[in-house]
């Protein structure tokens, strides 16, 4: 049996639609949703994290209950009868689990776990549960003071309390209160003055900027109201996945997605443990992987979460032709001549100098230890130690490494650990090159200084702690901060993706076909998720600038010049490039999004960049300037009219894009999901954006129009029917697409504007796919695809309009016919519309 599929007697999707749970979306709605859902062909409804939340958690992340069913959600009833009006209809539940990090909630006594620390210290029952040392220093820093502690006392802010906490026994107990935030009292310190008192804590209440320096605990990358768990512990991992496990075991969960695997101490180890305890259940990671970087083949997992499919998916409808003339706009509104290599390394830098200097300066510390504790060693100094660890992980290039303490290095971790070490040393003043060998030696583990110390425990917790740093500079400063300051074509700065890359061909989206099939057949395929940057139609809408480069410069230099009078003189010139960029993304034919919306949108991403401003030190008259200008733009003249024709020049392109984009992802090697609404077309930008309310009813009543034989009327529409048809031929023939035999063989194509494939199982090819790409060509509509032939009596049969197409040579013209995509399903000669088509 292949390692990458769920074990016997374990579901596997064969599709996913992803809900995006919260006080506005309940398991009664996701009940209510399941008609529509079955009708459109999805398989599995897959719910974004189901357990006890931080109070106002609109997302689910921030657990603070690993034993109990989100109250806000419907509790356990609720996910039960949800479980079962999904399995009456044949569909499964996926959960999304978080095992990295627990929430650090307002107030603490939310998260009991973290309340029985903060009280008790090391002789806490979860004592083992954070990722800090307890035994050492001040106790666990809880950075939250507005001002630094002896303002905070001396202006009386911090005051002695008693309160009854929930969870924690019905007597009163003394508190310390500070506004909003409430703190347990160590037992016997409660009449103590103050100032001692504050000070005999089993915690250290600190100013917030105290944590970018000070920090002891693990956190999720900078986010530090979300504590790092130790579920490498078997106890922790046991105690905080009982529920989950008992709800599998149960039958109303059947598979799960992981949050966020990389930020643990082993994931490797982790993942195994959950494949034991589910008896090989499907279970996806969110791992985000480089361009040529390969899941874990050791990882007892079905694959990754789909942005490794997402980014070529769009890149394939990126035109390379256009990257030389916006790399000339991007020059002209930046004034900036520099390379994406330069500013990802400026970026993690500066989270490496700022956020994450805590991180960076932990791993110099557990260093300088080791070094200390060893003779021969003891002559690298903590500076010289620390200049490397900086350049090691600023010159890492993926999320890490995968080391296990004991255990040799595997080779490809040696070899981009080594090849990052490369980088470094040429940073690096020559003195410091002994240094950064005996750093890379000890994070992988290798024997350094005396021998025969290579098990010590200071040493295997380096290892351990080493990447998860790395993965947190990459997250906060590739994804968080250079993507929003690169602007060539920004739908390319997405999750995941390889902004590197300005375009690729049908070529290399087979290989990666090839690939998958041949190791990873029930990995997840995505178009958007909750962490996109964008969704994936404002992608496409952005992509399409690369295929009217020339025309796009054109516009930029004519809304520039005819807005020159509103623009602030200050505009920087990254952020005035993403926000022309972003309304190409979100104009539509119905005009562009709402004011708020966009100036939401940029405002965040002008803080991600940290450049002129920051979410910790916020230019608030800037910001402003920005949120006025782009307000304008929507109703200045010269604007609207440009992105009007606009639009109306590119419709063609993006129609082609959205719907081949969707085509594709339905049908390549994987189990296809589809995040809430979008199998209509949309205009979401990053979160929250793209957590809005979806008007599922509205949608289903449209689709049962589409179903009872109306035309599609307009690009949303169209996707829709599109969507549906694609889930449903994945429902009725589920071994084409996923399991062992699932096959995929590209289809011959006598041009590079159109890709195809078939689909098909132990019986044969069953399903072939075609879709167009890039900018209208007068040739494309004349090029030929050959269709395999099939056995006597069958024939190839649209799923998006019934027409019967004959095997062998035929045009694109004449396959596609109104669509720029098409579906055939292989079916009995005299059978009627394939299913999923318009009856």
């Amino acid at each position: 049996m292949h390692t990458h599929l769920p074990g016997p007697g374990r579901r596997t999707p064969v599709s996913t639609y992803r809900l995006q749970l919260g006080p506005d979306l309940t398991f009664a709605d996701a009940e209510k949703a399941l008609p529509y859902l079955d009708t459109l062909g999805v398989t599995d409804v897959y719910l974004s994290p189901v357990l006890q939340a931080a109070p106002g958690s609109t997302h689910g992340y921030d657990v603070v209950d690993h034993t109990r069913v989100s109250d806000v959600l419907g509790g356990r009833d609720g996910l039960e009868r949800l479980a079962a009006a999904a399995h009456g209809r044949g569909m499964g539940v996926v959960v999304d689990v978080v095992p990295n990090h627990m929430a650090v909630p307002t107030p603490a006594w939310h998260n009991h776990a973290l309340w029985s620390v903060l009280r008790h210290g090391p002789e806490s029952p979860y004592a083992t549960w954070f990722d800090v040392d307890l035994a050492e220093g001040e106790g666990l820093l809880m950075p939250v003071l507005g001002a630094r502690i002896g303002t905070v006392l001396a202006a009386g802010e911090l005051v002695l309390d008693r309160a009854v906490v929930p969870g924690d026994g019905d007597a009163e107990q003394p508190v310390l209160r500070y506004h909003e935030h409430v703190f347990p009292v160590r037992p016997e310190t409660e009449d103590l003055p103050l100032a001692e008192l504050v000070g005999r804590q089993h915690y250290r209440l600190a100013y917030w900027r105290v944590a970018d320096e000070e920090l002891n605990y693990r956190r999720f990358f900078d986010v530090g109201t979300l504590a790092g768990i130790r579920v490498e512990d078997a106890g922790v991992f046991d105690a905080t996945h009982a529920l989950l496990l008992d709800l599998f075991h149960a039958g109303v969960v059947d598979a799960f997605r992981i949050d966020h695997p990389d930020g643990l101490a082993d994931p490797r180890g982790y993942l195994r443990r959950l494949h034991e305890a589910t008896g090989g259940a499907w279970v996806v990671a969110e791992k985000i992987l480089e361009e040529d970087e390969p899941l874990p083949d050791d990882w007892p997992v079905a694959g990754t979460t789909g942005y490794d499919t997402a980014w070529r998916l769009h890149a394939l409808q990126v035109d390379p032709d256009g990257a030389a003339p916006l790399a000339a706009v991007q020059h002209e509104v930046t004034g900036e001549r520099t390379s994406l290599d330069d500013v990802v390394e400026q970026a993690k830098r500066q989270v490496v100098e700022t956020s994450l200097y805590a991180e960076t300066h932990l791993l110099a510390t557990m260093l300088t230890d080791i070094c200390r504790a060893d003779v021969r060693l003891r002559d690298h100094t903590f500076r010289s130690l620390h200049d490397c660890v900086v350049e090691l992980v600023v010159a890492f290039g993926r999320y890490r490494a995968y080391v296990v303490p004991g255990e040799p290095a595997p080779a490809e971790a040696e070899r981009v650990v080594r090849e990052a070490a490369d980088v470094a040393r040429s940073r690096l003043d020559p003195d410091r090159h002994d240094t950064l060998d005996l750093v890379v030696d000890l994070v992988l583990g290798r024997e350094a200084g005396s021998a025969g110390r290579r098990d010590e425990e200071r040493r295997a917790e380096l290892v351990v702690r080493f990447p998860q740093v790395c993965g947190a500079v990459m997250a906060k400063g590739v994804e968080d901060t250079a993507y929003y300051r690169w602007t060539h074509l920004v739908s390319l700065c997405e999750v995941g993706a390889a902004p590197a890359r300005f375009g690729v061909g049908p070529d290399e989206l087979h290989e990666h076909a090839r690939r998958t099939t041949e190791s990873w057949p029930a990995t997840m395929t995505a178009g958007s998720t909750h962490d996109s940057k964008r969704g994936e139609d404002v992608r496409a809408r952005i992509g399409a600038i690369s295929a009217h480069a020339d025309d796009w410069a054109d516009l930029v230099r004519h809304v520039r010049a005819a807005t020159a009078d509103l623009r602030p003189a200050d505009l920087d010139g990254r952020t005035e490039n993403l926000l022309w960029q972003t309304l190409a993304g979100t104009w539509t034919a119905a005009g562009p999004i709402e004011a708020d919306r966009l100036t939401a949108y940029l405002v965040k991403a002008s803080r991600e960049q940290k450049a002129w401003t920051t979410w910790t030190a916020p230019d608030a008259a800037r910001e402003d300037d920005l949120v006025r200008y782009a307000t304008g733009l929507l109703s200045h003249p010269d604007v609207v009219a440009a992105f009007g024709s606009w639009v109306e020049r590119v419709t063609p392109t993006v129609r082609r894009s959205v719907l081949g984009t969707t085509l594709l992802q339905l049908t390549v090697p994987g189990v296809a999901d589809v995040y809430q609404g979008t199998e209509v077309t949309g205009t979401s930008l990053v979160d929250p954006d793209n957590r809005r309310p979806v008007d599922l009813d509205g949608i289903a009543a449209t689709l049962e129009a589409l179903d009872a034989g109306r035309t599609p009327s307009g690009l949303a529409e169209e996707k829709l029917a599109l969507t549906a048809a694609a889930l449903r031929v994945r429902r009725t023939h589920p071994a084409a697409f996923v399991g062992e035999q699932a096959g995929y063989e590209p289809l011959p194509v006598t041009t590079g504007r159109a890709v195809g494939f078939v689909r098909g199982g132990p019986s044969g090819a069953r399903v072939a796919v075609v879709a167009t790409r890039l900018a209208d060509h007068p040739g494309t509509a004349e090029a030929s695809v050959v269709l395999p032939d099939l056995p006597a009596g069958e024939t190839w049969r649209s799923a998006l309009t019934g027409a019967a197409v004959a095997s062998g040579p035929v045009t694109l013209g004449g396959l596609l016919g109104a669509w720029p995509v098409a579906l055939l399903v292989a079916e009995p000669s005299g059978a009627g519309p394939a299913d999923g088509a318009d009856a």
